[in-house]
């Protein structure tokens, strides 16, 4: 057999090719979206993709299980559980708890385990040469390292109302069978740390089914069904505000978009007629460089493993938008976007300073200045970070507004007082402190070291519950 975990970063999302290399066949798993790496992978190995699945209809990501079916005639091979609203859209071939199918003399056995999703499903995996056990499981968002897949995402960002609950006590059901599963078999999930695909994801790529009974929390619930479904339910992280289209565009058939796009380099004055159309231009740019130098109304949104998801934040699948990038950054960017399905690039522009433009300066203070605007009526101290992250600590005085959903909520934010922003290292207030100047706000201040260096020097942190209990 041969196996490879292919891993992107910047969504903290798994997919798996897998061969026999006897019949010269192979099998991916829940591909991403730029799929010359599977076609790089079976060209080294002399094999052929004749099989693509998903574990479920996923949200984080823009399958590419249709574009590589396309380019190599694989057949597609996915779940047709879940019930009405849950099928696939398009031509493939239907899995149902306990299918079967092969990849040359590789067993593939279909466990329908919902929770995160209802039409979500795992692949037991039996290397028959070897073996006549099963060896691994592909759980995508079912079991990670650590935790388990949220059932909240349908409610939050696909507006299904009324599932997170009915979803959470599917997905105890479906700990159960997990449970009973032999302890030596080798655990592969679809996400790792850092994906909002769950609360306490572990970076370890890889567990077994044994470890996971004994670390994972959510096999310390097997008695306990109320306990789970309220632990699983609370202090999820926001999920992001392009999950719903994902979930929207992996179902629906939709056009395919089988090699990276080459992006146009524009003239200065193209941005600007773009700019003045109301065209976004998002500066990738690391937050020093950008707070040193910005074109005015411009997105700081750094070009880092976290990008794809910011931009998914901030910037719509109808409109066109512009970025600032090095020549050696914008293919990676360009990948980035295309796992999102974030494809109306415009063009992209490499120095700011030639546009011809005065360019603004952030203004970015530190821990010293930032505590003499502590405690007074002129000014509003914003925390930028998630519910869960403000709750469990942050500095007395600050208000919780979410960057994510910060243009819903200006409303929240004063132009008549001084803002001071922070998250926790300074990442998200470059963003808050971008978007709102192109919002107008012009009284902003980035104490940009945050959290980090606020805990880090010993100032005191309050908790959404002592303050409660001292009220």
């Amino acid at each position: 057999m041969f196996f490879q975990h292919v891993y992107d970063k910047s969504l903290a999302q798994a997919s798996y090719f897998i061969g026999c290399q006897k019949a010269g066949v192979a099998l991916v798993i829940d591909p991403k979206r730029d799929i010359d790496t599977y076609l790089e992978i079976a060209k080294q190995n002399n094999m052929k993709i004749t099989h693509v699945t998903e574990t479920h209809i996923h949200a984080d990501f823009l399958s590419g299980a249709r574009e590589l079916a396309a380019v190599t005639g694989a057949q597609l091979y996915l779940s047709d559980e879940g019930g009405e609203g849950w099928e696939y859209e398009f031509e493939h071939v239907g899995l149902k708890d306990g299918s079967i199918f092969y990849v040359g003399n590789l067993k593939l056995e279909v466990l329908h385990t919902p929770g995160h999703t209802p039409e979500s499903i795992s692949f037991l995996l039996t290397d028959q040469p070897a073996s006549p056990e099963p060896v691994m499981l592909f759980t995508g968002d079912f079991v990670f390292v650590g935790d388990v897949g949220r059932p909240d995402l349908l409610e939050k960002a696909a507006g299904v109302a009324g599932t997170k609950e009915a979803g959470a006590l599917e997905m105890y059901k479906s700990i159960q069978r997990f449970n009973a599963l032999p302890d030596f078999l080798q655990v592969w999930p679809g996400h790792g740390a850092g994906s909002a695909c769950g609360k306490a994801l572990g970076a370890v790529p890889s567990s077994t089914v044994g470890y996971e009974k004994i670390r994972n929390w959510a096999f310390q619930y097997e008695d306990n069904k109320d306990g789970f479904v309220q632990y699983l339910l609370a202090d999820q992280p926001e999920p992001p505000k392009y999950f719903a289209m994902m979930k929207h565009l992996n179902k629906v058939a939709r056009p395919l978009l089988t090699e990276v796009p080459q992006q146009k380099k524009l003239s200065a004055e193209e941005v600007k007629d773009a700019m003045a159309k109301g065209v976004k231009l998002i500066d990738t740019r690391n937050k020093i460089d950008f707070a040193a130098g910005y074109v005015p109304g411009s997105i700081n949104i750094q070009g880092n493993n976290s990008f794809a998801t910011w931009m998914g934040w901030f910037v719509n699948y109808e409109e066109q938008f512009m970025l600032v990038a090095s020549e050696s950054q914008i293919e990676d960017l360009t990948r980035k976007l295309m796992r999102i399905g974030l494809d109306n690039v415009l063009g992209y522009i490499t120095d700011v300073g030639n546009l011809g433009l005065e360019l603004q300066k952030s203004d970015v203070i530190g821990m010293d200045e930032f505590k003499t605007y502590l405690d007074r009526e002129d000014t509003q101290i914003i925390d930028l970070r998630g519910v869960a992250e403000y709750n469990t600590g942050h500095i007395q005085g600050a208000e919780n507004v979410f960057i994510g959903t910060i243009l819903q909520n200006l409303d929240k934010i004063s132009k008549d007082k001084q803002i001071v922003i922070h998250c926790q290292g300074g990442d998200r207030a470059a963003i808050g402190h971008s978007v709102l100047e192109r919002a107008g706000f012009k009284n902003i201040k980035n104490y940009s070291a945050g959290m980090n260096e606020w805990v880090n020097k010993g100032n005191p942190v309050g908790t959404s519950v002592a303050e409660a209990i001292a009220q």
